[in-house]
């Protein structure tokens, strides 16, 4: 049996990352198809989206399917995140937004990225805090202050949540696959570095590359920045971008206050989000980019390669 219902674009995966692209995909009245691979992910997939699911994984999906599709986008466990995303390659579909970070370690990254660029596909690494009202809001205002001067991050994160998850090789690579989520937020606003010292101590169990983060750099822009994290302290992400006429910190990420120069008081910035109240932050506006082809914010697999010399440099491992 073949498929012969509309494939122009595939949504492969049917766990909470799915369900949230699908909601989002729907709203822009994306015609869609929905590819899973177990049936209990398919099942709840379908129960709170209303959409059936292709069973059987996307091999299966492409061998079946009448035409390849244009698109996908790639919203399965970090695991099968390269994997399927070559399947897709290979087969020829040619544009992608693959989930953060893309691969289970940077070797996968890389390897992907290659292929990509052997066969001529586009591909982009969905760091969906780039699209959160709060950044972009202070893109634009930033931008109106002449710049950034200074910024510091933190990415502490916490081991009482994360040493209860399953999935151990995804714990030994938690810098990459969930700390890079705020320092791609961090040195999209603030500029990528030029110039980095890093320096790491420690280590945890389910982790031991690494517990204890410092360091210090600039940036291409000429913007000095620190950073530093513990993951065996109290703390939370955080972010504070420095222009000559504010500071404006993100604590959460998702909320924007700013600190005018020459005052102590800080303030909330009102944000126009409903978007991030209504979907998975930031969700909404990354895959209305991703098709309408307004990629300036996106990340592609090619840049996220040239950080990843970064952020094995910040994790100690170069």
């Amino acid at each position: 049996m073949s498929y012969n219902m509309n494939s122009e674009f595939c949504l492969v995966g049917a766990g909470q990352m799915a369900i949230d692209y699908a909601k989002v995909l729907q709203s822009l009245k994306q015609p869609f198809v929905v590819v899973g691979r177990g049936a209990t992910t398919a099942k709840t997939f379908e129960s709170q989206t209303g959409l059936s699911v292709k069973h059987g994984g996307v091999k299966e999906f492409l061998a079946r399917v009448q035409k390849v599709p244009q698109q996908a986008i790639v919203a399965v466990g970090v695991e099968q995140l390269s994997s399927v995303t070559s399947v897709l390659i290979e087969s020829g579909v040619r544009r992608i937004l693959v989930e953060k970070p893309g691969g289970l370690n940077i070797s996968e990254i890389r390897n992907l990225a290659s292929l990509a660029d052997r066969r001529c596909a586009e591909i982009y690494v969905a760091y969906n805090r780039r699209f959160y009202a709060s950044v972009l809001t202070a893109k634009r205002l930033i931008a109106e202050d002449g710049g950034v001067t200074s910024f510091h991050f933190e990415f502490t994160e916490w081991p009482h949540v994360i040493e209860k998850l399953p999935g151990e090789m995804i714990k030994r690579e938690w810098f990459l696959a969930n700390s890079t989520h705020v320092i791609d937020m961090a040195f999209f606003l603030g500029g990528k570095p030029k110039e980095i010292s890093s320096f790491v101590s420690g280590s945890l169990e389910w982790h031991p590359s690494g517990a204890q983060y410092s360091g210090a750099g600039i940036s291409v822009n000429g913007a000095l920045f620190s950073y530093c994290a513990d993951w065996t302290a109290p703390g939370r992400w955080n972010v504070e971008i420095m222009t000559r006429k504010r500071r404006f910190i993100f604590r959460p990420l998702e909320k924007l206050q700013v600190q005018l120069n020459g005052s102590v008081t800080i303030t909330d910035f009102p944000l126009q989000d409903q978007q991030d109240h209504d979907f998975k932050p930031g969700l909404y506006r990354q895959t209305k980019a991703f098709l309408s082809g307004d990629v300036e914010d996106l990340l592609s697999i090619a840049e996220h390669v040239s950080n990843l010399v970064i952020y094995e440099k910040m994790n100690g491992k170069a």
